[in-house]
């Protein structure tokens, strides 16, 4: 008897093992035969979710979703884009509508929680401020007082704005706007004193203004915003191919690999390299995925460096400079796992 329990408990725990991977392997599974990408994105945040006047979407959370892709599939414009506004997003998510989430969304804990999500690594490391006119003649968010502010429904920003106000014993009047790009519209056109939100959407509604040089980013910044991409609960294996996706992009800029000298350094003699590009093989197939699921993503979209420069640097209409979302080891947040 006691050898039949034995048995028993045996068959029920290889059961339960073999009902997580397949579990596991679902959205992985869904992608490859369905032979393209869903990606839920902003649609209107220049710099990191946006189609340009060819109806081509470019941006940082474009790439990050490309770099996925390019993973899975071996071709990183196997995708399609699904713009979502800020209270569409996660039920999008909740009902499989769409694969990922890769769409300034930060991580919270209701949010991983109550909502049934996982973020993947951060791919942006923001946080909230306030943009006005400079004819506002308004120095700090302090002198806010009673002014009309124009923000989204249904975001930590909201929230957030909210609970900044009551904590410093002022009165606000909201004016909440659901589209993002009519977000801007209606500040532009005077509808509200303030805009406010991540600074990085800021910084882009005021790169796309008729008159940039006539706006100005109050001083105060007043929360944490990480952004990442965001998958839902109940596929580990989903999760860790978009979690090490975006670590690869941070892993190549490291290691100093990039679009232009990948193919050269498939030659590399550093284990470090080898391991990473597929040389030495195993890490793709520990995510399910082909060996050289990272060369496709540093080949066909880049490392961290050449997305975050092309899109949203100091160099490009937004000027943003890498700060927090520098590597480790030059001060910022940026910091990839060991890939071994």
């Amino acid at each position: 008897m006691r050898f039949l329990k034995v048995c028993a408990v045996v068959v029920a725990v290889a059961l339960i093992a073999t009902t997580s991977l397949a579990i596991a392997g679902e959205t992985l599974d869904t992608v490859k035969k369905r032979g393209y990408l869903i990606a839920g994105v902003n649609g209107g945040v220049f710099g990191f979710s946006m189609p340009d006047e060819k109806g081509v979407w470019k941006g940082l959370d474009v790439d990050t979703a490309r770099a996925i892709a390019a993973a899975v599939l071996g071709d990183a414009n196997k995708i399609k884009y699904v713009p979502l506004t800020a209270v569409q997003r996660l039920p999008a998510l909740q009902a499989k509508e769409i694969d990922v989430l890769c769409r300034n969304t930060t991580q919270t804990l209701t949010r991983e929680t109550a909502n049934g999500l996982n973020f993947a690594h951060v791919n942006y490391y923001d946080g909230q401020g306030f943009l006005v006119s400079k004819k506002l003649g308004v120095k700090s968010a302090k002198e806010l007082a009673g002014a009309t502010i124009c923000v989204l429904p249904g975001t930590t920003t909201e929230l957030n704005v909210a609970d900044y106000f009551r904590a410093n014993n002022m009165r606000w009047r909201p004016v909440v706007i659901e589209q993002t790009a009519e977000l801007s519209k209606a500040f532009f056109a005077g509808r509200c004193d303030v805009l406010t939100s991540d600074l990085s959407q800021l910084a882009a509604h005021r790169a796309t203004a008729p008159n940039p040089t006539e706006y100005v980013l109050l001083p105060e910044i007043i929360s944490k915003e990480p952004l990442a991409p965001v998958v839902r609960h109940g596929d580990d294996q989903w999760y860790d191919i978009v979690n090490w996706t975006v670590m690869a992009l941070l892993q190549a800029e490291e290691l100093g690999v990039n679009s232009n000298n990948v193919d050269m350094a498939l030659k590399s003699q550093n284990p470090r390299v080898q391991r990473f590009l597929g040389v030495i093989p195993g890490l793709g197939k520990d995510l399910g995925l082909d060996d050289k699921w990272a060369y496709n993503i540093v080949k066909q979209v880049g490392n961290y460096s050449q997305i975050y420069e092309a899109n949203v640097g100091v160099n490009t209409a937004l000027g943003i400079p890498r700060g927090l979302n520098d590597q480790w080891y030059k001060g910022g947040l940026m910091y990839a796992a060991p890939f071994r």
